[in-house]
């Protein structure tokens, strides 16, 4: 792996009384000490970067609620805490640090997990995967979709626009979760659905979280806006939203997040510190955890796992005049739908066209309909 430890400057030695405590399980980068990165895991980093936000004072004391929490039963995997980026002499040297040390980490099977900022910075993460030339899945857990097709310049507000319009184009699939209508114009809107992209309101997500989980299986990169949670979960003068996830169900999309297999960065951003944050900073010791704790259940399925331990159901449609096959996993009972490439086999799709679906699109096939997600990922090939 190449040198990353000049990116970023150590943090204190965490004060935890108990071996078990996440204190003395993460590998933390001190001033006398950078963690030696040899094994698969999870790399937690800060980065305080807020040009292109507003209002936003980020500190990083999330670490002391965090490191005095307790590892699971189970938890086998490396943690290593990197420390902080000092923002650059200006912001795109900051999203050249994120995307450098990223794609560093990728490749080297270690998912970076990027703490504080604008959530611009979810641009950098995806410029990670440019290097890698991989075709990638976004979801973000949003009450905003950041798009302004008005507006060029990149904000924390209107950085999807750039990875749109970018060439070459390596996102495949966009997704939201948590999306409230009354802020996003019907321009926004129309645009992700003629993009054939995946919104999935609150209220929705409200009736049944479940339904979160297939997109969450499906996205390489995660990003969290803070902004999204509710008030009522989330203390200070930054944090105003009357609507939002509340923190039990944030932390079940975490638990999700954690377990997908394909999942390979995440970013929790809008981090906003004041002086009575420590409900803020408890539930984002909280959302880390829950992400690890699913990251320590992988089960090892597709893309990772071999299809030989699928069982496989084929559906015959007859508006379609053919099969849409079906496949259910041995090891944890999750279903994935294969979509066809139409035409000859374009390799850069492999990964993409084992669509990750519930039991409920195997029934709605079994009733003769064509599922809403084989849809809408065939006409992302076409």
């Amino acid at each position: 792996m190449k040198d990353i430890s000049l990116f970023f400057h150590p943090i204190g030695e965490p004060q935890s009384n108990d071996s078990l405590q996440l204190g003395n399980t993460f590998e933390i980068h001190t001033a006398s000490n950078f963690p030696d990165l040899e094994n698969k895991g999870i790399a937690l980093y800060y980065v305080p970067e807020t040009r292109n936000t507003e209002d936003q004072q980020p500190h990083d004391t999330f670490r002391k609620e965090l490191y005095n929490m307790y590892k699971g039963s189970s938890w086998k995997g490396s943690l290593y805490d990197l420390g902080i980026i000092q923002p650059g002499e200006n912001i795109n040297d900051t999203y050249h640090a994120i995307k450098s040390i990223n794609e560093e980490l990728i490749k080297n099977d270690i998912i970076p997990l990027v703490i504080g900022g604008g959530q611009d910075l979810t641009h950098a993460l995806y410029q990670a995967y440019e290097g890698l030339e991989q075709f990638v899945n976004l979801t973000t857990i949003d009450h905003h979709l950041d798009l302004n097709p008005d507006q060029k310049a990149i904000d924390s507000n209107n950085w999807l626009q750039p990875i749109l319009l970018q060439k070459p184009c390596f996102l495949f699939n966009y997704a939201n979760l948590g999306m409230q209508r009354h802020y996003n114009s019907p321009k926004t809107l129309n645009l992700f659905e003629e993009l054939y992209f995946d919104i999935y309101p609150l209220g929705a997500l409200k009736s049944d979280l479940k339904i979160a989980e297939p997109t969450m299986r499906n996205t390489d990169i995660l990003s969290l806006d803070l902004t999204s949670i509710s008030s009522s979960a989330m203390e200070g003068n930054y944090y105003t939203e009357p609507n939002g996830f509340n923190a039990l169900e944030i932390c079940n999309l975490m638990r999700y997040a954690g377990i997908s297999d394909k999942l390979t960065s995440f970013g929790i951003f809008n981090l906003s510190d004041n002086a009575a944050s420590t409900i803020t900073n408890k539930l984002i010791g909280q959302i880390i955890w829950y992400f690890i704790e699913g990251y320590e259940q992988r089960k090892g399925d597709f893309p990772i796992g071999s299809k030989k331990s699928y069982k496989k159901y084929r559906v015959h449609l007859d508006e379609l005049n053919e099969e849409i096959v079906f496949n259910k996993s041995n090891k944890s009972g999750r279903w994935w739908m294969e979509v066809p490439y139409p035409g000859t086999t374009n390799s850069r799709f492999l990964r993409h066209q084992s669509v990750p679906c519930t039991y409920e699109d195997y029934q709605e096939a079994m009733r003769g309909e064509i599922p809403d997600l084989w849809w809408k990922t065939y006409q992302k090939f076409i």
